[in-house]
């Protein structure tokens, strides 16, 4: 294993954490040791650095039973109002560190491991992340539940435990290729799989209706096994519940269709129902419409909702009976917050239970329905909002599309009698599309199933009110909320930049922690000179570290007093990272004109995934690598510009180049990202933000100041006027010499010498069908750049922001979001009480 840390590097480790006393570092070492033997094989006595890993994991997992078992007692006894998150996604990364910081064990770990010869931070790179989403809406998913547990709800996380999780991602001679994330391959210590609670999930089939009522019969069935994962609150003993399902074939899957002696065939057939939870779709902000997909979605809410209404109905302490009956009080005990549409089949699933099987009668089932759910909008782009085709719906789920009819249809005739006459309205507002082919609108059904509706960043809220839902805020303006996301600041701070966060403990303390707003306190050391030294300090040494690992990783020279400038996230059109490549370019060429001119040096990074079928996704990435192997081959420009492409960007990585970053790019038109959160975990980490006014940087604006970040460009009224006028990309590149030139060696091969026309449809986009509008925000972004290197010079003026972004940081904390949902949605107090820890008395 590698070098131990350095005296001082340990003891400043220490200090943040806290002091370990000598009992639990002796207890972490037995632990250790004794999972260390049981995880040996026989007649292997060789431990490999994988089997110390696992000593460890299940060392800490100890730690966490016993607060998850008494949490569960806890909600038992006390029957609080259940939070249900329902999510197609959760991007959780690794769990070994985050749960020690949680549990206030890193100390003893590190130094329990230091006594044994072990280096804590080489344990922790042996651990998969667990990527089950594919960017904003999963990671958002896991910092929620991260809060839910810190501010003592109830909580629930619900998605699918998907075998491979978000691809891997090669650079293959600078094109991107995907491969399988096998991230189960070793097992994974924190899931325990609860076969008792096996559940039935039916599809396919035909619905009769009978004087009893309706029956839906002659399905396929599929398990829904459940795997069970602790979420533990931060340094609260809470420890809530992420229950991912898999799919299991029943033992007589189709069987029956091969009484003619095929049992083998039979047997392999199994698989089809346990693709269910094969592999999750790597789209992100794009709607595919596969039967898996639907199948998917269905999946999770049948298995959720069985899940919640077994619990609902036993959940009174000292009786075993299901003593509920009665669905009067379901929405006082349950609340369901659909992360997206992705789960929007909880509405006609809900309404099928409590019809068809309860036997509620409609009226009482649908406000039941309605007043337990409520929808998050995470996009507005077009291309993103789920409409599946009818024909597929009726195949797979006949009972739901009759349910949907009926709730449409009622729909339909309250709007009619409102506005007689509006047939136009009628037609908008349906969930049902007439058309070529017809098709369900996930999204309206949504919103007229739930009784709140948010956006997730204000001047998104706006935009759901004023476009995307219009019709439907007319009719009910008083659903419709804003909840502005966040980020959970223990594992974007506390984890990933244990230096910042310890100089921010010396001079404030550490209630910032639970209360992100505690860090305003720093507003009153922006001008204190061992701050401001402080503050640089760390951010060197964290870009140091960075640059050690880049350059063992890519083999490039990084000066580490380059402005390190990071543009991390999903490859797509709308997050304009091809802005970012004409700026390169024009840096490029201006440093080859006059090399003697002194520049301010930046490492540009740029890093994410495309999803495998987005074409230009991918070529942008391919020119990405390609404008790098051109830049950093050029022995005029030296070390003053370098271009990384940072391969596979995961929330591991995530977790190591923010607290390096100098500068965050959060470049998008305004009106298309509906919020953001890498936005945030920049500002937090100390880098100044260059963006437009889009998402949550427009709440990051107004916290730290406009003049405290690099804004430029269009705002969504300018885009909507540019709209009306009609987008002309060729009159920008007529009128700005330095974007003419920058496209045309794009467009001649100038970095593909190999292949000249390489990049014709990248041109072609941006010169005839450009939907962002990239040339139109070039100039002011080429302007705003400027502003950046001028400020860079000045190192101590550079600081004195970094600071006070940071002490304006507290508002995107997802501890702040959740409250807010808590109270304007879900209708529940967060608690700060302590849940006693196992080893002493509950009272």
């Amino acid at each position: 294993m590698a070098k131990p840390l350095t005296d001082s590097e340990r003891q400043k480790q220490i200090s943040v954490r806290g002091i370990a006393g000598l009992g639990d570092v002796a207890e972490v070492r037995k632990s250790f040791n004794r999972h260390l033997h049981f995880t040996l094989v026989k007649d292997r006595n060789v431990a490999t650095p994988r089997d110390y890993f696992f000593a460890l994991a299940h060392t800490v997992r100890d730690h966490l039973v016993g607060r998850w078992i008494r949490t569960q007692q806890h909600y038992y006894e006390r029957d609080p109002k259940r939070i249900y998150y329902l999510s197609l996604e959760f991007y959780m990364g690794r769990t070994l560190q985050n749960t020690m910081v949680n549990l206030g064990l890193q100390t003893a770990c590190d130094e329990a491991t230091y006594q044994l010869g072990l280096d804590l931070e080489e344990l922790e790179e042996i651990e998969e992340d667990a990527g089950l989403g594919n960017g904003g809406l999963g990671r958002l998913a896991a910092c929620f539940l991260d809060s839910m547990a810190t501010l003592g709800l109830a909580a629930y996380g619900y998605g699918i435990r998907y075998e491979f999780g978000i691809f891997n991602q090669k650079i293959v001679n600078g094109w991107q290729v995907e491969e399988a994330d096998d991230w189960l391959r070793y097992g994974n210590p924190w899931e325990k799989a609860r076969p008792e609670y096996m559940l039935p999930v039916h599809f396919y089939g035909r619905v009769e209706h009978t004087p009893d009522g309706v029956l839906w019969l002659d399905t396929q069935v599929v398990l829904a096994m459940p795997y069970d994962t602790p979420v533990p609150g931060y340094k609260n003993n809470t420890v809530n519940t992420m229950r991912l399902w898999s799919a299991k074939a029943p033992n007589d899957f189709k069987l029956k269709d091969f009484n003619v002696g095929d049992y083998i065939e039979a047997v392999l057939d199994r698989n089809l129902a346990e693709n269910i939870s094969r592999v999750l779709y790597p789209n992100d902000n794009f709607f595919e419409g596969k039967e898996l997909r639907l199948k998917q979605e269905y999946f999770v809410v049948a298995a959720t909702l069985q899940d919640i209404i077994r619990r609902f109905k036993s959940s009174r302490f000292g009786c075993r009976d299901p003593v509920r009956t009665s669905f009067e009080t379901f929405p006082d005990k349950v609340a369901i917050q659909l992360n997206d549409t992705h789960p929007a089949l909880s509405i006609p699933e809900l309404m099928r239970i409590l019809v068809d099987v309860e036997k509620v009668d409609w009226d009482k089932a649908w406000e039941v329905t309605k007043k337990t759910c409520a929808y998050t909008n995470h996009t507005v782009l077009p291309e993103a909002l789920e409409r599946w085709p009818v024909a597929m719906f009726e195949k797979l789920l006949p009972r739901h599309l009759e349910i949907i009819y009926a709730i449409n249809q009622r729909h339909l005739d309250h709007v009619a009698a409102l506005f007689p006459g509006d047939v136009d309205r009628l037609r908008r507002m349906s969930v049902i599309e007439e058309g070529d082919c017809k098709r369900i609108n996930m999204a309206h059904l949504c919103v007229i199933g739930s009784h709140a509706v948010n956006g997730v960043a204000r001047i998104h809220s706006e935009i759901v009110k004023q476009s995307v839902f219009k019709d439907f805020y007319e009719l009910e303006p008083e659903k419709f909320q804003n909840k502005t996301n966040g980020i959970t600041p223990r594992r974007w701070l506390l984890l990933c930049n244990p230096g910042l966060a310890e100089i921010i403990v010396e001079r404030i303390g550490e209630g910032f922690l639970t209360d992100l707003s505690q860090l305003k306190k720093l507003l009153s050391l922006v001008d204190d000179e061992a701050f401001i030294r402080d503050v640089a300090k760390v951010k060197q040494e964290n870009k140091l570290k960075f640059s050690a690992q880049l350059e063992k990783e890519y083999k490039v020279k990084i000066n580490p007093a380059s402005m390190f400038d990071v543009h991390v996230k999903r490859i797509h059109e709308y997050k304009r990272q091809l802005l970012n490549c004409l700026h390169i370019i024009t840096l490029y060429n201006r440093i080859k004109k006059d090399p003697a001119k002194a520049f301010v040096p930046r490492t540009v990074m740029i890093g994410g995934k495309a999803a495998p079928g987005y074409h230009m996704a991918k070529m942008i990435i391919k020119l990405v690598t390609s404008i790098g192997d051109v830049v950093n081959h050029d022995p005029v420009v030296g070390d003053r510009l370098r271009v990384i492409f940072l391969e596979n960007y995961r929330v591991s990585l995530a977790e190591k180049v923010i607290p390096a970053a100098d500068l965050s790019q959060q470049i998008s038109t305004a009106g298309t990202e509906a919020s953001g959160t890498g936005n945030m975990k920049f500002m937090l980490n100390g880098a100044l933000t260059i963006g437009t006014m889009d998402g949550a940087n427009v709440e990051m604006a107004e916290e730290a100041g406009e003049e405290n970040l690099f804004i430029f460009g269009m705002r969504v009224e300018d885009v909507e006027a540019l709209d009306q006028k009609g987008y002309n990309a060729r009159e920008f590149y007529e009128r700005l010499p330095e974007l003419r030139q920058a496209v045309d060696q794009i467009s001649s091969g100038f970095f593909s010498p190999k292949d000249p026309d390489c990049f014709k449809d990248v041109v072609n986009m941006l010169m005839n069908h450009d939907r962002f509008k990239v040339f139109a925000d070039y100039e002011a972004y080429i302007q705003c750049q400027a502003q950046v290197d001028h400020l860079y010079r000045n190192s101590k003026e550079w600081t004195k922001k970094v600071i006070r972004n940071i002490a304006c940081s507290g508002k995107f904390s997802s501890d702040r979001t959740i409250t807010e949902y808590a109270r304007e949605i879900w209708g529940v107090e967060p608690s700060d009480l302590q849940i006693p820890p196992p080893n002493l008395p509950k009272d």
